[in-house]
């Protein structure tokens, strides 16, 4: 892998592109033409990637990081690789360390040994190897292991992702309805720098065409540096709900996780995900989730791309407006 340029019309093979973040690459890698491989551990649930594409553009395949056979297999004739696989609280074999850490080695080898020529890895601002969140610290060594294999490989870290899809404001607009108070944790000072899930796949097409510079990470967050305190405030006003935002330190806050946690165990699932409040959460959240100033002075951004990220009141009015009383009929009359 060197970093050249790989025409369009070349094959993609992309890890975990069923998800949530992978239709986004998915479909701006179509739109340039790509031919695109979706790897997956369920490739009967990939079939809405599809209507991304022309006839035959997309096809998915099975594939799981956990397996290096399969991994190979998955990348066999690829000209560049994606890898987009992540979690964000355990359950069964989906543990921390096996993918976010092995399972990226896994990839990074197999792209090396393959002579994948460009090859982007999927991590997270704010990683770190001696982080306490096991995310944090997991992405972390995730990353080391790419570079030590695939030195040339390129690294997107960004913030908190938004998009009709996520798992960040439409939960918690989904609390903001069912419940009566909100819980700020760390008393909602931790900040974001909530970026666009579609800046996110244009910068992650760029790169596989060839204009990131091979062994750079770079970090991703949108236009604006918000606190926990001010999204609750914003989604509130967005769904038109009035609930009370009730501070709690850290510490109060992993009794909660501890209690949250236990009753979804016992409950054999039955208790709400939405509700759980995992400790591992409650760590990430000591930490602030920004750009560093060291990649903002390098371009180690959206510019390096020329993107000029959305602003997250600008699209997500858009799709909160469903958790409002009346949905999108609310604030109107009958006539």
């Amino acid at each position: 892998m060197n970093g050249e340029i790989v025409k369009p019309g070349g094959l993609v093979t992309i890890f975990g592109g069923s998800g949530f973040v992978g239709r986004y690459v998915v479909r701006a890698l179509a739109q340039r033409g790509w031919r695109i491989r979706v790897a997956s551990r369920r490739p009967d649930l990939a079939f809405h990637l599809q209507p991304l594409g022309a006839v035959g553009q997309i096809h998915a395949v099975q594939a799981n990081v956990r397996y290096p056979e399969s991994v190979a297999h998955a990348l066999r004739d690829a000209q560049a690789a994606i890898n987009l696989v992540g979690i964000m609280h355990e359950r069964g074999e989906q543990r921390f360390d096996v993918i976010h850490h092995l399972g990226a080695e896994n990839i990074g080898k197999a792209a090396r040994e393959a002579g994948i020529r460009i090859f982007v890895q999927m991590s997270a601002i704010g990683v770190d190897p001696s982080a306490a969140s096991a995310y944090a610290r997991t992405k972390a060594f995730g990353e080391a292991a790419v570079r030590q294999v695939t030195p040339d490989a390129i690294i997107m870290r960004p913030s908190v992702i938004f998009g009709p899809e996520d798992q960040f404001f439409n939960r918690f607009a989904v609390m903001a309805r069912l419940m009566p108070a909100l819980p700020l944790i760390g008393e909602g000072k931790t900040k974001f720098q909530p970026v666009f899930v579609g800046d996110v796949a244009e910068a992650i097409a760029l790169a596989i065409a060839g204009k990131a510079v091979p062994g750079t990470t770079y970090e991703l967050g949108g236009p604006e540096i918000v606190t926990l305190r001010q999204v609750f405030t914003f989604i509130l006003s967005a769904t038109g709900r009035n609930r009370r935002l009730v501070p709690l330190s850290f510490k109060s806050a992993a009794t909660v996780a501890i209690v949250t946690e236990t009753m979804h165990k016992l409950s054999l699932g039955l208790f709400p995900e939405t509700f759980v409040i995992t400790s591992d959460q409650v760590k990430l959240l000591r930490e602030d989730n920004i750009v560093s100033p060291s990649a903002d002075a390098d371009g180690r951004t959206f510019h390096g791309f020329g993107i000029s990220p959305e602003p997250y009141e600008a699209i997500v009015p858009s799709y909160l407006y469903r958790y409002r009383t009346a949905g999108q009929f609310a604030g109107t009359r009958g006539g």
